[in-house]
């Protein structure tokens, strides 16, 4: 008996769909996750000279609401996208949510969507002002409650929140009158101007990170100390593209954000970086700024003077400089520096193989030449690098 053709047609949309499934994994040697025994698979070699490029903030909301409040910062590179989407958890109850432009500091229209292929995911669909432009950012300051019982449980009077975080730069906050008796990762502690805990920490490989914490209530009434805060929460990030050696010449691409009020931004960079051919960016617009310099300050003027606790100006500077510390040495390239910030990628020229590197870094490559990406873990803002390659 002749099978009907819906079956026939059935079948062989079966056998495409699985040769086209064994192709992508022929394809894909570095797919990553596990395999079902458990082990790891491998994933594809590094080649982003940066991660860590969106910050969360979780604050622990009062005990017995099973919630904390989330402040989530993140980017959007692709050019022309005319949104950031950021998609609720799977079993995570979203709630409250607020959408900010962080350029002028007002609301930004969004939509809080359901996603119909997953009936428990939600997700934030925020408009960009204007499509993301060539050499350019998009980015939004996205507010959200969620309730989850199985984060934010309860052991006694104490608080125990259990959580896979996956970011890259993170805040975790107490509840007032709530002091630390547990953390499993290691962060740094400091206190807020409104006397909570929070601890700040980089998560490097931007894997899965379990963190459990555990507080108590507490009778002591902390103050924050001069000069601590969040130094995670800075998003400065600064490539040393290495020329050759014998040159001496190292070309800056440093981008970050600046909260202060004003009309104007400084360009602190030049404090440490003594850039020729010097260019500022407004990565917001793509807009190239006019650097105007008064006896030791250069400055840039906002095209949106920054007024509101939510603005930011998004900067990008480059510019080239000559170094006697970046040379060659009995044959090895040389890179030593000291270094400022918290991520710094060095890029160093074609041809050469990376032998030494004396703080810890990722390493990768790209567009055919290595990198060695590092991430300030410590609270000072400054440490001296070591980097030695050799030609084949």
């Amino acid at each position: 008996m002749r099978p009907p053709a819906t079956s026939l047609l059935a079948l062989l949309l079966a056998v495409t769909a699985a040769g086209l499934l064994a192709q992508q994994r022929a394809d894909n040697p570095f797919p990553g996750g596990t395999n079902p025994d458990g082990s790891l698979r491998p994933t594809a070699p590094l080649t982003r000279l940066f991660t860590q490029d969106a910050y969360t903030e979780y604050a622990i909301l009062e005990p017995g609401s099973e919630s904390f409040r989330i402040r989530f910062l993140p980017e959007e590179t692709r050019v022309g996208a005319t949104e950031l989407v950021n998609a609720t958890r799977g079993g995570s109850e979203g709630s409250d949510v607020a959408v900010f432009d962080p350029r002028t500091g007002l609301p930004m229209p969004f939509t809080y969507e359901h996603d119909p292929k997953e009936p428990d995911v939600h997700a934030v669909h925020a408009k960009l002002p204007i499509p993301v432009p060539p050499g350019g950012i998009g980015r939004a300051l996205i507010l959200k409650t969620y309730k989850d019982a199985r984060t934010y449980k309860m052991h006694g009077e104490d608080i125990v929140w259990v959580r896979s975080l996956a970011g890259y730069r993170l805040g975790v906050l107490l509840p007032k009158g709530f002091a630390f008796m547990s953390s499993n990762v290691a962060a740094q502690l400091s206190t807020t101007a409104d006397g909570r805990l929070k601890l700040a920490f980089a998560n490097p490989s931007g894997q899965s990170n379990p963190v459990t914490i555990h507080a108590r209530r507490t009778t002591a009434a902390f103050t924050p100390a001069a000069g601590g805060g969040d130094v995670f929460f800075d998003d400065v990030k600064t490539i040393y593209d290495l020329g050759a050696p014998e040159t001496h010449r190292i070309t800056i691409d440093q981008s970050y954000s600046d909260y202060r009020k004003g009309a104007t931004a400084t360009i602190d960079a030049l404090g440490y970086l003594p850039l020729e051919q010097l260019q500022v960016t407004d990565l917001d617009t793509a807009k190239r700024l006019t650097p105007v310099t008064s006896g030791a300050a250069t400055t840039v003027a906002l095209d949106v003077p920054i007024s509101r606790e939510l603005q930011s100006a998004h900067l990008r500077v480059t510019g080239a400089f000559a170094d006697p510390g970046y040379t060659v040495d009995k044959g090895d390239l040389v890179f030593a520096r000291t270094l400022k910030g918290l991520r710094n990628t060095v890029l160093l020229p074609a041809g050469w193989e990376v032998s030494e590197v004396s703080q810890s870094a990722t390493i990768g490559r790209y567009d055919g030449r290595v990198f060695v990406a590092l991430i300030n873990l410590n609270a000072e803002n400054q440490y001296a690098v070591r980097i030695r390659a050799r030609r084949p």
